[in-house]
């Protein structure tokens, strides 16, 4: 909204008038509670309080019935915030000596728009279904020969959750002997209800490159402050394969409640895996010429 619509509606509201009729309840009102509080002290401040609340609602409603300026303006006042919610719809356990699983599913609410909503809802159900099944036939499979250890933890995380962005990261942790992990995210636009991919917010697909560039750099000059910071990199001295070279055009990302641009890679992606899931935020001075518009990164 903007700024010159909320001084209209401020302007609006302080030259509301207020009916005599309006203005004498509330006084009164506001006499007999104080009076009713004087008599019974001995009340629970929590009783009172509902008392009063009701009042005021009933104050409030015959203010609204009586008066048409009121009335008018309230009904010129936009809600501003839609709610949109992430909750887990269901959860997949296992828990057998030394086969353990848990899996999260996350579900969208709240959206208008049911299509997007449903779409990403089911991807989700899907998902988690054949992970759980997977790890079913897996655990039966390494029962029949001797057993062993597996895991998998899958679950989800909010990253970002404005008034304009929700970022939505789902992760899954595989263990087997040692762990993988793996992250990927949902962005959507709240406000006009799509779903923001990575090439929609460029003009071509030279944000690849520039993105790129720019994560190797960061890789060059955190391994320069930490010699144990190694990304498999050209460059990295010590790094003892030389795997990263660009991201992809559909990279896992999300957009921070900075309205900055990360960049986000699996554990074992572009480092050794004690590296762990890694993160990379990217300036948004160098995607400016690229940008479709800056609606989403500034």
């Amino acid at each position: 909204m903007k700024n010159n619509n909320i001084d209209q509606l401020k302007n609006d509201y302080m030259n509301i008038v207020i009916p005599e009729e309006l203005d004498f309840a509330v006084r009164k009102s506001l006499m007999e509670g104080k009076k009713k509080m004087n008599r019974q002290k001995y009340l629970k401040i929590a009783k009172t309080t509902a008392a009063t609340a009701a009042v005021i609602t009933a104050v409030f409603t015959v203010g609204i019935n009586t008066s048409e300026a009121l009335a008018l303006t309230l009904s010129e006042i936009p809600v501003i915030n839609k709610i949109v919610r992430v909750l887990t719809f269901r959860e997949y356990k296992i828990n057998e000596d030394t086969y353990n699983a848990n899996i999260k599913t996350p579900a969208i609410e709240g959206l208008e728009n049911k299509e997007l909503e449903s779409s990403l809802n089911e991807k989700y159900l899907e998902e988690n279904k054949l992970l759980y099944e997977q790890f079913a036939k897996d655990m039966e499979s390494m029962k029949a020969n001797n057993g062993g250890h597996l895991g998998v933890d899958s679950g989800y995380v909010v990253k970002t959750d404005t008034d304009k962005i929700l970022s939505v990261g789902r992760y899954v942790v595989n263990t087997v002997g040692s762990s993988s992990t793996t992250f990927q995210y949902d962005t959507i636009d709240k406000e006009n209800e799509i779903l923001i991919t990575l090439p929609s917010l460029f003009k071509d697909e030279s944000y690849i490159d520039i993105i790129s560039e720019n994560i190797k750099e960061q890789m060059i000059k955190l391994h320069e402050i930490d010699e144990y910071n190694v990304y498999w990199i050209e460059g990295i001295e010590d790094s003892s394969m030389a795997v990263f070279n660009k991201i992809s055009s559909n990279q896992s990302f999300y957009i921070n409640n900075e309205n900055k641009l990360v960049i986000s890679f699996d554990k074992y992606e572009v480092a050794p895996g004690y590296m762990g899931v890694l993160e990379f935020q990217i300036p948004s001075d160098i995607l400016g010429d690229v940008l479709i518009s800056d609606e989403y990164i500034k």
